[in-house]
């Protein structure tokens, strides 16, 4: 029997995983009454796999998310058990933060978070058929028979639709970490038309920390002083957890390699497509064979549990095998298992379905975001979250959509890779993927970003005011730095002692600055009446950046404006592929399916050519099409200097 609510709602968000409660914080904030649907409210941002947050390329996302007003960095921050920051041996562009949080408090934070939200009511049901009016989204039915109106739906179910975990020879039907899964929602997306395939990832197991022997291991402490995600956080300043590394070896590698054919990845009984970036161990060995040992990380999960989690160690293989390969390392020789590791497959999207803002190309008012969309990762899910949450309150209210371009953030590259190039395997966020990465850092975010989530009405005026400061600060330094200074035995001791060549003559501030060794601090105590000392170090920060880089940053911005000139080259909604003569076939048949915005998006898809944007710029020209401002084809212009920061190449 069915049971309609009588409550009113603009959006529904179905799941509240890390990329569901993104996307409801945005719609409650923006004002707009939202309904959050769980399989089960303890499972809220769960961190079903490793409790860490950030690291290489998906720390940039954390920032970006923090950036447009969203609450991952804030979470991270406040429930963090180490913070490092990666590949500081290499530039700024790839410097990646990542924290190991406390899993249990990190759920709480956020739960919490959702619930003081006024405009935000939480449920515990199961959303199970989509209801569809005139190409419109109207509302869903619940397992139960329960139907919700709403104007607005984002569908964030992770990994859960119609799961089944794999270890060894054993398997279930249900979601991570032991929860149920999601039955329903699958055949109601494929009555609607959508396309769903399968994919699989993965999780290693457990540990028991009293069980092992952390003195065979490396250890890794957490650094000092303290970095942060979030750009409000003022300071980070208590006890760190160490992390500790290990390796497998000899004995390891027999133990597994003689067992894969008990492996459901190698026996056949898993066929979806498996995570490439993040492979299981017998993976590992089978692809790697030449290597005599894998690196493993010992981490904590939390400061109130004993558990330990084997970074590195993902795997299906039995339980027996497990522990035996387990114990054959220094530091677990005698380890105890408390949960095991195992496979999980699931149904996802094909995420060219979708629209640059996270819409569905078909029904209007529907919004996808997270691991359904084909991705992998928290990070990954979480900036999909805070996208597709603004673009539906945005939808409802009647709005600009937000579209975050290639050259304005990570999460443009993630989304356009999504939504324009597809992926047949679980997508994973790296550095190497951004073709701007000297100007998209993660010290910039802010910089690049928060006018974005202040013109849409989600960044505060606290935040907003810091931004401002930030920038009257990076001004005042930048034109100090115009000053030029006569030589001084002083000038010259200081660039001795950082290794650096004597000068002669004068020279101005900003030449100094672009020496590698030789920073703004040091500049400013030596000449004091020249230099404001009240800028911040992120400031700071940022123009030491853009003095040592400029000669590249001034290369990517020559490049973003040439990419700049297709994207604002827009296709007409209603141009006919099939009857342009000169377009190959799969260019047709790919060019209306997924329906390009601009001469940009269109020259990324999968099989169309550079001839093939040849014809189409012949075709635009015939049809007299001219070029237009982004907001023309929905994107919340950044109007800011581009290159503001800097960067440099991996």
């Amino acid at each position: 029997m069915t049971y309609i609510s009588s409550e009113k709602y603009d959006i529904i968000v179905a799941g509240a995983g890390h990329a569901g409660v993104e996307a409801a914080l945005a719609c409650a904030r923006l004002g707009l009454r939202t309904l959050v649907l769980c399989l089960n409210l303890d499972s809220i941002a769960l961190c079903a796999c490793n409790p860490a947050i950030g690291g290489t390329g998906k720390g940039h996302l954390v920032r970006e998310i923090d950036a447009l007003g969203g609450e991952m960095g804030l979470a991270a921050d406040e429930t963090f058990l180490q913070m490092r920051m990666l590949n500081l041996s290499k530039g700024p562009a790839v410097h990646s933060l990542r924290a190991q949080i406390d899993k249990s408090r990190y759920h709480q934070r956020m739960k919490r978070a959702l619930e003081k939200e006024n405009l935000i009511t939480i449920t515990q049901d199961e959303c199970e058929r989509l209801l569809v009016r005139g190409g419109r989204i109207t509302g869903i039915v619940c397992a139960g028979g329960t139907q919700y109106s709403c104007r607005a739906l984002v569908i964030c179910t992770g990994v859960y639709l119609k799961s089944r975990i794999h270890i060894g020879e054993y398997s279930r039907e249900q979601g991570p970490s032991g929860l149920a899964r999601a039955e329903g929602l699958s055949d109601s997306l494929r009555e609607l038309g959508f396309e769903l395939r399968r994919f699989k990832t993965g999780t290693p197991p457990r540990v028991m920390k009293k069980s092992l022997d952390l003195g065979e291991t490396t250890e890794q402490p957490g650094d000092v002083p303290i970095p942060k995600f979030s750009f409000l956080t003022l300071e980070n300043s208590r006890p760190q957890l160490s992390c500790h590394m290990t390796y497998t070896n000899e004995k390891t590698h027999e133990v597994i390699l003689s067992s894969l054919h008990r492996s459901p990845m190698f026996s056949g009984r898993i066929n979806a497509a498996p995570t490439r970036y993040c492979p299981s161990i017998e993976d590992k060995l089978v692809r790697f064979s030449d290597k005599p040992r894998h690196q493993l990380f010992i981490e904590p999960e939390g400061e109130s549990t004993d558990e330990m989690y084997v970074q590195g160690f993902s795997t299906s293989l039995p339980k027996d095998v497990q522990l035996e390969a387990l114990r054959t390392m220094d530091g677990m020789k005698r380890c105890e298992i408390s949960r095991y590791g195992y496979a999980i497959e699931y149904d996802c999207l094909d995420p060219t379905a979708l629209m640059p803002t996270l819409a569905s190309r078909e029904i209007e008012g529907l919004f996808f975001a997270g691991q359904l969309n084909g991705s992998s990762g928290y990070e990954e899910a979480a900036a999909q979250g805070i996208l597709a949450g603004i673009n539906a309150a945005q939808y409802v209210k009647g709005g600009e959509p937000l579209t975050l371009r290639r050259s304005d953030a990570y999460i443009g590259v993630l989304v356009d890779d999504l939504a324009t190039k597809g992926t047949n395997e679980p997508y994973r966020m790296m550095t190497g993927r951004a073709e701007y990465r000297l100007l998209l850092r993660q010290d910039n975010a802010d910089l690049r970003l928060t006018e974005f989530g202040r013109k849409v009405g989600l960044v505060s005026d606290e935040r907003y005011a810091k931004l401002m400061r930030k920038r009257e600060e990076i001004a005042r330094a930048r034109s100090a730095l115009g000053a030029v200074v006569p030589p001084s035995e002083a000038l010259n001791a200081l660039l001795a002692s950082n290794g650096e060549s004597g000068v002669a003559s004068g020279v101005r501030l900003w030449e100094l600055l672009k020496r590698n060794s030789i920073g703004y601090t040091e500049l400013q105590a030596l000449f004091e009446a020249a230099l404001p000392a009240d800028i911040s170090a992120e400031a700071r920060e940022q123009i030491e950046i853009e003095a040592r880089y400029g000669g590249y940053i001034e290369r990517e911005n020559e490049r973003i404006r040439r990419f700049e000139s297709q994207e604002s080259i827009v296709l007409p909604n209603d141009l006919d592929y099939g009857a342009i003569s000169g377009l190959r076939l799969e260019a047709r048949q790919k060019l209306s399916a997924l329906r390009p915005l601009n001469l940009g998006q269109a020259s990324r898809i999968s099989g169309v050519s550079p001839s093939d944007i040849a014809v189409l710029l012949i075709k635009l020209k015939a049809l007299g099409a001219e070029k237009s401002s982004a907001a023309k084809y929905g994107s919340i212009c950044n109007t800011e200097n581009p290159t503001e920061g800097g960067g440099e190449q991996a």
